[in-house]
């Protein structure tokens, strides 16, 4: 059984040793944060803002991927609020022909070159061939959304 594989809760752990596999510890720790693609970014933070009084944590322009982004704090998770700086931008695209909306989610993994090759090993289609740098100061990969059933996926490594 390959980290990506899991087993039902009340799967009787006794026939996964039979078959000669072992229980691993999930790649997946946490919730990084819920992507939203919004075309007015400062509309979207006085939304949250005057409706749930979250307020900006960190704001960034991620050149790499055309957009800028507003995290807003949740417990240990942000909502990141994403627009485009271009139209060249895959947020600009998606806005295009989705609309606004849940463009993907983040989640922390300890080592992000562990989890995309756990996603490669499965024959997993990743956009990021390697992880590189994201906001923040993270190391970051997306995995393709025909790989993991319709969601973006971005692993970030804190």
């Amino acid at each position: 059984m390959s980290p990506l594989s899991a087993r039902m809760p009340g799967d009787d752990a006794a026939d996964q040793v039979q078959s000669g596999s072992a229980q691993v510890d999930p790649l997946l720790t946490e919730i990084d944060h819920v992507a939203i693609a919004v075309n007015d970014l400062g509309a979207a933070i006085d939304y949250y803002r005057e409706t749930f009084g979250a307020v900006v944590d960190h704001r960034e322009v991620v050149e790499s991927d055309g957009v800028e982004e507003a995290l807003l704090k949740v417990a240990d998770s942000y909502i990141q609020l994403v627009t485009p700086t271009g139209v060249d931008s895959p947020v600009a695209k998606y806005l295009e022909r989705k609309g606004e909306g849940l463009h993907h989610i983040g989640y922390r993994v300890a080592d992000c070159a562990v989890a995309l090759q756990a996603v490669k090993d499965q024959g997993g289609r990743v956009i990021d061939e390697a992880p590189r740098p994201g906001s923040r100061g993270t190391t970051v990969a997306f995995i393709h959304p025909k790989t993991a059933f319709g969601t973006l996926i971005e692993l970030v490594q804190e």
